[in-house]
């Protein structure tokens, strides 16, 4: 799911803490796809923008923020993310055939925010991108960057699968900054960490 930010849902419903809702889907989509999108809204994930560029002549450079990224396979290496099949520009990320995953850090909320916002607006502007393979636009300091050749495409509901054959990864080290999270609508950053239990012995 490519996410978009929902005002009314900042943090989540608090007047709603430790209640449970039931979604009967079993007849059917959902008749109020705002709980749905609530129930999804769980599931607590990391950021992502996605670039890439439009097919010739124009090559334009596009971006999207999604948190649906998700490794997928070491050998080979691939990854996916998935698209909203009405967005603007699932044409120059289908056609281009590249895209590049930028893994945000909890500073770059900002960041996410402008590629999250539709429209015919400049999310380009004033950032000092670099050209990568294939000539696609790669964002200044991600946690880590994934460039990718197209590999598949997947229609799947409302939105497209995109599956990235990874050629070219790189990352910051232990001790960078924590990563960006998206949840119950809204930014979070990481809390305490939690030491994973100890197996008992067999």
């Amino acid at each position: 799911m490519s996410m978009t930010q929902d005002p009314s849902l900042p943090g989540g419903d608090a007047s709603a803490a430790g209640e449970e809702r039931l979604l009967d889907l079993t007849e059917g989509p959902a008749a109020d796809t705002r709980a749905l999108r609530r129930a999804f809204g769980r599931f607590a994930t990391g950021v992502t923008v996605v670039t890439g560029r439009g097919p010739a002549p124009e090559r334009r450079p596009v971006g999207v923020t999604a948190n649906s990224f998700a490794s997928v396979s070491l050998d080979p290496p691939l990854v996916l993310w998935s698209l909203d099949l009405r967005s603007s520009t699932r044409s120059a990320f289908l056609e281009g055939g590249w895209f590049a995953v930028h893994v945000l850090g909890a500073g770059q909320a900002e960041l996410s925010a402008r590629f999250a916002t539709a429209g015919g607006v400049d999310k380009f502007a004033a950032i000092p991108w670099q050209e990568g393979l294939g000539g696609l636009p790669l964002l200044p300091e991600p946690l880590a960057l994934f460039e990718c050749r197209l590999h598949q495409a997947v229609e799947a509901g409302d939105h497209v699968v995109l599956i990235g054959r990874v050629l070219r990864a790189r990352y910051r080290e232990e001790g960078a900054e924590e990563p960006l999270l998206f949840i119950g609508g809204g930014y979070r950053r990481p809390g305490e960490a939690i030491r994973t239990p100890q197996r008992a012995a067999a």
